[in-house]
């Protein structure tokens, strides 16, 4: 059902809308009943309103409604929380430089504040400010690579300027494409869009390595394109390389200077070798050279920072020796796995120094700038391991740094000093929880034997719970103290509590003997005082031992389920047997279903018909007119015609539910309201209709006054004080026949009074009840009563929502100054009579006068309302004004008239909301 109106539903509406949960007959099926209506995902003002009517009948129920409101409250601060922190990210990621701290602390603020970091947008936020940090922290990587990089293409063109001028021409074409590549590599870290975020120490570092790296490569290029000019042409300038400066000279025929021959070397050239033994020289380099070079290749594969900084040390060592020997393949090969073994060993180093720094501050700021401790001794103790540890592990992996080291150890220390306070207080505090221990031990022990023989099992458990609680909260000790004595302490609680497990055993077994019983008292026939008398066997049983919540609610269970199952049976029984019901119960339950119709229309003159005839049902007006006619019918008819006419009125009766709904007034109305009880309605038997019969008169009333002495005879009454016996209770020295009006007045008394006691109660009045009428059955009794309670609930919210739209109406017209808007006679009710509305439609109708200053604050002391408190002076002034003004009417006298004055005002927003506060309350009297 889809509800598009913004009034108040009434009960039957939200019945409907609920699928039944108002008018269900328990509590479990109204809860299965809302449940079922809640995965249907109804509207939040639909679950307020339900939630509103609900929780004044079943608070049980009515929690489902309200955890469900409270989680939709829940999410939509969760909604609130998300689309702020949503926001700090995206400014973050939309800046042009994004601080990797201020990325880094977002999730961990947003967690702590509560935001829902795995809904989105959240969770697609982290994802991409995780990317973007990753992407910084990997391109300051690839720099700190860059610049090993540049260092060791560096090294390549230098130690290529050494060799022979002909292996530096062919070296040049791979060196040019490894110099071109690290440029293009550079200019693409710049390039990245990530690159305005990283540290600023990291361009400069970049430039300094590119600006030296092109400086070196601009020279060997330039001494190569020298020297080949200088082989080309004798006449040339000599390369500023040495060694190639030497060989041309060589090639030239000219003399080699003995200031560009090194000292260690040679004054002569060298002997041509033999191609043989260069040979066995290069195969004898190649062997010497691979396998270390295979082992600094797997080490820089499995990313070892340690170990391929040991093994490219002992492959230069190599070179040192075999270098000169190696073929142009090989050299590459070892240049490269050089190249990127230091470009590994630069990387941990970098990464370790990186972790020290952070250990060391983390390890600096466990103090405070005073030298206090930032946290207690327990944690400073697990912090202090946490970072040694994290030191041992960084040392393992990486290069050790003994300047971090220095601060890192001497801050560890002095922070040791606040764990080692702890220590001394922890010993300290527990000596005496060890001391607490031993006493609590001691009195558990003195109090087992005072209560040696001490039948309160309550008081005993109770003390025993508080002893077990005082153990509990004993304070800490050491794991092996703690397990000698709860030993212990186990020994004496058992040994105290023996007594009680004792009894509460034997309670047990009473009640599984009262269970059996209350079994076969269930197989039997029920009886209601048996029943009650085990229930109070069982009450104070459960009174006398006490046991564990669990064991006594599972033993109560089991003896009340076969109570219930007897208790069911019977009102199925009841049930069944008041299938057949009476005419006056039948027409009772017509009634009662022609007001709930009438109260789902909504029309209040319809639901008062319809409580006019419920109420002359329940007097039974209409079967006792049914009754004196058949009566009359019989006496006045001959035989034959009276039985047809008694059997006609019989048979109408029956099929006619609308003849049964007059009866007579007088009938009990208590006896009709009150249900029949469990006990009263199981035993009346189930028959068919007796015939109508006349009434038959009363019995006269005789009351008697009983007298409980040894030997008086209770049907004799007592004597009055003169000794007569025929004295009334109420006349003291009253004489047979001397009954108020019954003798003549003599000289000098009063008559008769009618309000004496003689005459309250006349002999005729018991005479004249008649029968009393029939009680109602159980069903017709629920069915009046609940139609009832919904027929005067409707009519009230249909009288405040009446009341609500007059003043709505009435302040309108007011603002409009259109008289024929104002409410009629009827609707504003009977406290405003046909002059006054007069005086308003004139008051209305006419142009806007000054405003009523006065005959507001009189409408506010009328009605009994407070005043603003900028006008609290004008009206205690007011009131002393009026307390010295005799003989005139009063603002509870005068308010309509002062209605009218305020209405002949302008409209003001103020105004008029004091106007309409001081009508709710004077239009309801």
């Amino acid at each position: 059902m889809t509800v598009t109106s913004s009034k108040p539903l009434d009960l039957a509406a939200l019945d409907q809308l609920t699928g039944g949960a108002f008018n269900a007959a328990t509590s479990g099926e109204r809860g299965a009943r809302l449940r079922e209506w809640l995965q249907s995902e109804p509207k939040e003002e639909q679950m307020h309103e339900v939630y509103r009517e609900l929780s004044s009948r079943d608070k049980g129920v009515a929690k489902i409604l309200k955890e469900k409101l409270d989680e939709i409250k829940r999410a939509h601060g969760q909604d609130a929380l998300a689309s702020d922190w949503a926001q700090k990210a995206e400014q973050m990621l939309q800046a042009p430089r994004l601080n990797i701290a201020d990325a880094l602390a977002w999730q961990r603020d947003a967690a702590k504040a509560g935001a829902p970091l795995s809904r989105e947008p959240l969770a697609s936020l982290k994802l991409r400010l995780a990317e973007v940090v990753k992407g910084v922290e990997d391109l300051q990587h690839q720099v700190m690579v860059q610049r090993e990089a540049a260092v060791l293409l560096a090294q390549r063109i230098e130690v290529l300027s050494t060799k022979p001028l002909a292996e530096a021409q062919v070296g040049q074409t791979g060196l040019q494409a490894d110099v071109a590549q690290w440029q293009a590599q550079a200019e693409t870290l710049t390039q990245n869009a990530v690159w305005p975020s990283v540290d600023l120490k990291y361009p400069a570092q970049l430039d300094a390595a590119r600006t030296q790296m092109q400086a070196v490569w601009d020279g060997f290029s330039a001494a190569l394109s020298v020297a080949a000019q200088a082989q080309a042409d004798s006449a040339a300038v000599l390369p500023p390389v040495p060694v190639w400066a030497d060989e041309i000279r060589r090639l030239r025929g000219e003399a080699v200077s003995a200031a560009s021959v090194p000292t260690d070397a040679p004054k002569a050239a060298k002997p041509k070798m033999d191609p043989a033994q260069r040979q066995a020289l290069r195969e004898q380099a190649t062997a010497a050279v691979t396998e270390v070079l295979e082992a600094v290749e797997k080490e820089v594969t499995e990313g070892h920072g340690k170990a391929s900084a040991g093994a490219a040390a002992a492959l230069r060592a190599v070179l040192k020796t075999h270098g000169k020997n190696l073929d142009t393949a090989l050299d590459a090969r070892v240049h490269e796995a050089l190249t990127a073994a230091g470009e590994l060993e630069g990387w941990q180093r970098w990464r370790a120094d990186q972790i020290r720094q952070e250990l060391v501050t983390k390890a600096e700021a466990l103090l405070g700038a005073d030298k206090a401790p930032a946290m207690g001794g327990r944690k400073m103790q697990e912090n202090l391991r946490q970072l040694r540890e994290s030191w041992k592990q960084t040392d393992q992996g990486g290069f050790p740094n003994h300047g971090l080291w220095k601060r890192f150890d001497a801050a560890c220390n002095e922070a040791y000093k606040t764990v080692q306070t702890w220590l001394d207080q922890i010993k300290q505090e527990s000596a005496a929880h060890r001391a607490q221990r031993v006493a609590l031990m001691e009195e558990v022990k003195a109090w087992t034997a005072a209560n040696a023989e001490s039948n309160d099992w309550r008081g005993q458990l109770r003390a025993l719970h508080q002893f077990g609680e005082r153990w509990r909260n004993a304070g800490h000790l050491s794991e092996k103290s703690f397990a000698e004595m709860q030993s212990q302490w186990k020994a004496l609680i058992k040994a105290a509590a023996a007594r009680v497990d004792a009894a509460q055993k034997a309670s047990i077994e009473r009640r599984q003997a009262m269970i059996a019983e209350a079994k076969d008292m269930s197989a039997a026939p029920l009886r209601v005082d048996a029943v009650k008398a085990l229930q109070q066997r069982w009450q104070a049983e459960a009174q006398a031992v006490p046991l564990d919540r669990k064991t006594e609610q599972k033993l109560w269970e089991i003896f009340r389920a076969p109570l219930d199952e007897a208790f069911q049976r019977k009102g199925a029984e009841r049930q069944q047997a008041e299938t057949h019901l009476s005419a006056r119960d039948r027409a009772v339950i017509d009634a009662s279903k022609a007001l709930d119709a009438a109260n789902a229309s909504g029309d209040a003159a319809k639901i008062r018909a319809a409580m006019a005839a419920l109420d002359a049902a329940l007097r039974g007006q209409a079967q006792e007119v049914a009754e004196q006619a058949t009566a009359q019918a019989v006496a006045s008819a001959p035989q034959g015609q009276a039985a047809e006419a008694a059997a006609e009125q019989t048979t109408g009766s029956e099929v006619s539910p609308a003849s049964k709904l007059a009866d007579d007034a007088s009938a009990s109305s208590e006896e009709s309201e009150t249900p029949a009880t469990d006990s009263e309605t199981a035993e009346e038997p189930v028959s068919a209709p007796a015939p109508v019969a006349p009434p038959k008169p009363a019995k006269q009333v005789i009351a008697v006054r009983g007298d409980d002495r040894p030997g008086q005879k209770k049907t004799e009454a007592p004597a009055g004080r003169d000794g007569r016996r025929d004295a009334r209770p109420g006349d003291r020295n009253a004489r047979p026949g001397d009954r108020a009006g019954d003798r003549p007045a003599r000289p000098g008394e009063r008559g008769p009074r009618s309000g004496d006691r003689g005459d309250r109660f006349p002999r005729g009045d018991f005479a004249d009840r008649g029968e009393r009428a029939p009680r109602l059955g159980d069903t017709a009794f629920r069915a009046q009563r609940e139609a009832m309670e919904r027929a005067e609930m409707s009519l009230r919210k249909l009288a405040a929502q009446a009341h609500g739209e007059t003043l709505t109406r009435l302040m309108s017209a007011w603002q409009d100054r259109q008289a024929d808007a104002l409410p009629s006679a009827q609707e504003l009710g009977k406290a405003v009579n046909a002059s006054a509305r007069q005086a308003w439609t004139q008051a209305v109708s006419t142009e806007a006068k000054a405003p009523a200053t006065t005959a507001l604050l009189r409408l506010e002391m009328a009605a009994e309302v407070p005043t603003p408190a900028e006008q609290l002076s004008e009206r205690r002034a007011l009131q002393l004004q009026l307390l010295t003004q005799r003989n005139q009417p009063g603002p509870a006298e005068t308010w309509a008239q002062d209605v009218a004055q305020v209405l002949s005002g302008p409209h003001e927003a103020n105004t008029a909301r004091r106007l309409q506060n001081v009508l709710k309350n004077l239009l309801r009297r």
